[in-house]
């Protein structure tokens, strides 16, 4: 009878929707909840700081053109240069020729042009031998007191981890949402299901810097536009 068919047409067809969802959240791809898993093979970074060393003792090469920062830590040469409002620092084993790492200071995407003059991601690369030896912590330490604020990236490694914390007892350190090209204030801790969010990022603020002046200069907002930022991409 046609009605007996429309009701199992019916069923099919909420029975397949439903099927649809679950293939979904299947084949869907993983998300990077704790963020904490940026790991490279130390051979491909032992190649590329080769390549990079060769670069900074090339007549005509970009690198070659650095400026020399003092010397922040003993025994070591560090290397700067600016582009295009980024900026890299490439520190030198001059003793045993070669290089030990290198820390750029990207500008984020994810901000206005007015933000974008006073933060910069920092991502850091250093050669197996030369980590936990505090050359991080020393290059960070020189930017954040050039009055850079500093924001973490959508992914971390342990090590990048502990260090953004170790900084913390030095420098001020808050959590913002990125999120419709503004920072929005989420204070000086969050939930862990919070802080796994990808637009969830820590900030260390730089040398003349406090919560209060970014707030009065409309660089940093309420949390709140950042929970209706949320519900309105939700909807």
């Amino acid at each position: 009878p046609p009605l007996a068919a429309a009701r199992a047409a019916a069923v099919r067809a909420a029975l397949g929707t439903a099927f649809a969802a679950v293939l979904r959240r299947v084949l869907q791809p993983p998300r990077m909840e704790l963020r904490i898993d940026v790991n490279q093979p130390d051979d491909s970074i032992e190649a590329e700081l080769d390549t990079l060393h060769g670069r900074l003792h090339r007549p005509g090469d970009a690198l070659h053109a650095c400026t020399r920062l003092p010397d922040l830590l003993p025994g070591l040469v560090f290397h700067h240069r600016e582009a295009d409002g980024e900026h890299y620092v490439y520190v030198e084993d001059v003793a045993h020729g070669r290089l030990a790492g290198y820390t750029v200071f990207n500008r984020l995407i994810e901000v206005d042009r007015r933000t974008d003059r006073h933060v910069r991601s920092p991502h850091s690369k250093y050669a197996p031998a030369y980590q936990g030896r505090g050359i991080a912590s020393a290059v960070y330490a020189w930017a954040l007191g050039r009055g850079l604020c500093l924001v973490s990236g959508a992914r971390q490694s342990a090590g990048a981890h502990a260090l953004w914390h170790a900084l913390a007892r030095r420098h001020p350190l808050r959590w913002v949402a990125l999120r419709a090209k503004r920072m929005h204030d989420l204070g000086a801790s969050v939930p862990s299901a919070q802080a796994a969010e990808l637009d969830t990022r820590m900030i260390l603020l730089g040398q003349g810097w406090s919560a209060v002046r970014l707030r009065s200069l409309g660089l940093l907002h309420p949390a709140a536009e950042a929970a209706n930022e949320k519900m309105r991409r939700r909807a």
